[in-house]
């Protein structure tokens, strides 16, 4: 499965699907994060989320402005689809997932506001920085660490309530 929240991008990957053979491997799914998965489980998610500063947006490269501010633009600190990403992905992965995140020039921001939480920085073998692996069992950790300082997560504390359940399995 592949999802996006954009129609056109969502009509892109079926484009790159077909030039590469992939139409009866990978099913695209329009969804806001994990929303229009139901209670799909996965081995290995992985993510390239908008991780953009509402405040540095004016300020990208040229190359940028020909982006659509929705693949961009994540919030005031450029985290908070990553931080949606991170809360609700032990929902979906399997006993034995892992996580795969691009976060770029964020990372830094990432690891201070979830000190806690043991990010794996993969080196990428054509250079560049901020993709982190993490396993469901330190996600769910991170989980149930963001329902007791919900605010310290940049999560309101009515959107904790579930949380701390994050780490049960639920049944298919």
């Amino acid at each position: 499965d592949a999802t996006d929240l954009s129609p056109a991008a969502l009509e892109v990957a079926k484009i790159n699907l077909a030039r590469h053979g992939l139409q009866e491997r990978i099913t695209l799914i329009q969804s806001d994060v994990y929303e229009a998965l139901g209670g799909k489980r996965y081995d290995v998610i992985i993510s390239n989320p908008p991780y953009v500063p509402a405040a540095a947006m004016a300020k990208l490269p040229a190359e940028y402005q020909h982006e659509p501010p929705l693949a961009l633009r994540a919030g005031a600190d450029g985290l908070a689809i990553v931080d949606r990403i991170l809360l609700d992905a032990p929902r979906h992965l399997s006993d034995h997932g892992i996580l795969v995140a691009e976060v770029g020039n964020r990372w830094e921001a990432l690891e201070a506001k979830h000190a806690k939480t043991p990010f794996m920085w993969l080196e990428l073998e054509h250079g560049g920085e901020g993709v982190f692996l993490l396993t469901r069992q330190e996600l769910v950790a991170l989980a149930q660490d963001c329902a007791r300082n919900g605010a310290a997560c940049g999560v309101e504390p009515e959107e904790t309530a579930g949380l701390a359940r994050a780490g049960r399995r639920h049944a298919p």
